[in-house]
């Protein structure tokens, strides 16, 4: 069975960074595009940023533009979303997933990935 874990989260002060991880057993990550997601209590899951399959074409939700980037290492099966300038309204749980399809389709869309892990907490003071 395929699993997907993501770690790195923590508490963190506004400012600061943090680089999350997320990890994918056998090759589940190989030749698809890997999205993180992030979901603050009492509120939807929300697109964060995307990464295709081999690394050249990146998106990110406007509110991380600039704040964040994304990569991949598949011979670890590794993807990464390394983030910077951390504001408060950071704050959520963050899930990584894979995509459906190519990383153009809807990327914003949660119900387009699949294999989603338990997530990460991330937990920005003021």
């Amino acid at each position: 069975q395929v699993q997907v874990v993501e770690s790195g989260g923590g508490l963190v002060q506004a400012g600061g960074s943090v680089r999350l991880s997320c990890a994918a057993s056998g090759r589940a990550f190989s030749s698809y595009a890997v999205g993180w997601f992030r979901q603050a209590p009492g509120k939807a899951r929300e697109f964060v940023a995307i990464i295709n399959w081999s690394g050249v074409t990146t998106y990110y939700a406007d509110s991380m533009e600039g704040r964040a980037t994304i990569s991949r290492d598949d011979a670890k099966n590794m993807v990464y979303l390394q983030m910077n300038s951390l504001k408060p309204e950071d704050t959520a749980v963050y899930y990584c997933a894979r995509k459906r399809g190519g990383v153009d389709y809807y990327y914003h869309d949660r119900n387009n990935y699949e294999l989603w892990g338990q997530g990460t907490q991330v937990t920005v003071s003021s």
